[in-house]
């Protein structure tokens, strides 16, 4: 067994250099990365580096002349003072884990939904003030010939929800039908193509809640041309479509009135009844 103080073949180790700690080998760290805090600048004696030297005695202090040069320079200067910057942040970044591009980007988080969004209940009641409407609604469903349904005529001056789409405040299109006249006056739509944009509609749900809807826009389009994606297959957001005829009146054989009155509302906001 070798002794602990000794070296094979050789003198006896000095207790004074077996107390010494051997160098420990430390690897560098990759290029560009700050490990810790800067050390201080070393003082210079001497003469500072940053002052002007002095004037010479007997004469007048030399004076700076601006050259041509001087712009560009001043330029290069600049840039490489930006750059020294944005390497020192991605040095910060290695060594802390801060990503720097975040400085640059946005926020990965989706933006905060800018509307309300109900839960499914049934409609009750239609209230348009700016064109005096307060009706009752009923269900329709689809017709034999594949269209929406209407109220029957004996109730032509209540409103029908198509029970085929969403309820009001659902995402997507709830459809509201409802008749502009019969042969006895006018209904419950009489005067729907006269609403503009900004008016307010509610709506009144089984569940205690009123759906309020602000209209977007009125808009007439001949029964042939109804732009079917746009008045059903929204579905961006919660909002509403109120239906009726209107136009030139073709005769009941012909399919009575010529086009459609369609009101685009959206959720704004709702409240308790």
């Amino acid at each position: 067994m070798v002794s602990q103080d000794r070296v094979p073949g050789g003198p006896r180790v000095p207790a004074s250099v077996q107390r010494k700690r051997p160098a420990q080998v430390i690897t560098a760290p990759p290029p560009g990365v700050v490990t810790g805090p800067l050390p201080p600048t070393p003082p210079v004696l001497g003469r500072s580096p940053f002052r002007l030297p002095r004037p010479r005695r007997g004469g007048p202090p030399p004076r700076v002349r601006p050259g041509r040069r001087s712009g560009p320079i001043a330029l290069v200067a600049l840039i490489l003072c930006f750059l020294g910057l944005f390497a020192v942040g991605l040095g910060l970044g290695f060594a802390t884990g801060f990503d720097v591009g975040t400085l640059f980007s946005g926020s990965s988080e989706p933006p905060p939904r800018a509307f309300p969004v109900l839960e499914p209940s049934r409609p009750e009641q239609l209230e348009i003030p700016s064109i005096a409407v307060s009706a009752p609604i009923l269900e329709v469903g689809l017709a034999d010939d594949g269209s929406v349904g209407v109220p029957p005529l004996k109730r032509h001056n209540e409103a029908g929800w198509f029970d085929g789409g969403p309820t009001p405040g659902q995402f997507g299109p709830a459809l509201i039908v409802g008749h502009a006249d019969t042969r006895t006056g006018p209904s419950v739509f009489h005067d729907l193509h006269r609403m503009k944009a900004g008016q307010e509609i509610t709506v009144s749900r089984a569940d205690g809640t009123i759906a309020i809807f602000e209209v977007n826009s009125v808009e007439k389009f001949d029964k042939d041309e109804l732009p079917l994606q746009r008045v059903y297959g929204d579905y961006t957001r919660p909002s509403l479509r109120l239906m009726t005829c209107g136009g030139d009146w073709l005769g009941d054989k012909r399919g009575g009135y010529a086009d459609n009155i369609v009101v685009f509302a959206s959720l704004v906001d709702s409240r308790a009844d």
